[in-house]
């Protein structure tokens, strides 16, 4: 049998990358022309990957943009964002921890982030944590991200995991969504970028600190699923 695979969502679960994300954003809403984004418009903004976080932005101003002017603008998102990595992003209070934890029972780690794959990278090199996952997915490694199940699917077999014994971590619907339609257990966490309550999305436990993530409870959530069929 494979080891246990926990695997994480990135943006708003395992780091908290939005005064990051915002000011790159706002950078591009300058070339824009157009006003600033807030923090708490962040919860909506964020879980899409960039460029569709730049049009969410553009149409809450109803900037119409074509194709063209949409590449250019994730261009310079990207350029901006790079050159300011890892800026003030940081994990999660009592995140590496946690890590050590779930590695000390034996259990793999994995990332599955609708971020590219070369920006995740880059982000989890730069806060010293890439030796951590057996598996860096991103939005444009498969021919589909979450909520598609198969985003998930596919980073379980890129590390080496069977569905059967692994555990998706988000903040967002498309995470619960995804981990649902690959029915994988999914567990919420509150401190993220979500617009409404993760409760609301059904996920199978809501984690209120990862000081309460160990490899006794990934275990019962496996249990409890298989039992469940």
């Amino acid at each position: 049998m494979t080891s246990p695979l926990v695997i994480f969502d990135l943006d708003g679960t395992l780091i908290d990358t939005a005064p990051d994300l915002m000011a790159s954003l706002n950078h591009v809403m300058d070339l824009s022309g157009l006003a600033h984004v807030e923090f708490k418009d962040m919860t909506w903004l964020v879980g899409q990957g960039a460029k569709m976080m730049i049009e969410r932005a553009w149409a809450h101003h109803d900037h119409p943009a074509s194709p063209e002017q949409l590449e250019t603008a994730f261009a310079a998102f990207l350029v901006h964002y790079s050159a300011e990595m890892p800026g003030r992003s940081q994990p999660y209070p009592g995140l590496v921890a946690a890590l050590d934890r779930l590695q000390a029972a034996g259990m793999d780690l994995a990332v599955c982030t609708n971020k590219t794959e070369a920006l995740a990278l880059r982000l989890l090199e730069s806060l010293g944590l890439t030796h951590r996952f057996a598996a860096i997915t991103g939005g444009d490694t498969f021919a589909v991200k979450k909520p598609h199940g198969d985003h998930i699917l596919g980073t379980i077999a890129r590390a080496g995991g069977s569905r059967d014994n692994a555990v998706m971590i988000g903040d967002s619907i498309n995470d619960i969504l995804a981990a649902q339609n690959a029915n994988v257990p999914a567990i919420a966490v509150p401190f993220g970028y979500s617009d409404k309550p993760v409760e609301d999305f059904k996920p199978d436990l809501v984690l209120d600190h990862f000081d309460g993530l160990s490899a006794e409870l990934v275990g019962e959530l496996i249990a409890a699923r298989r039992r469940a069929g």
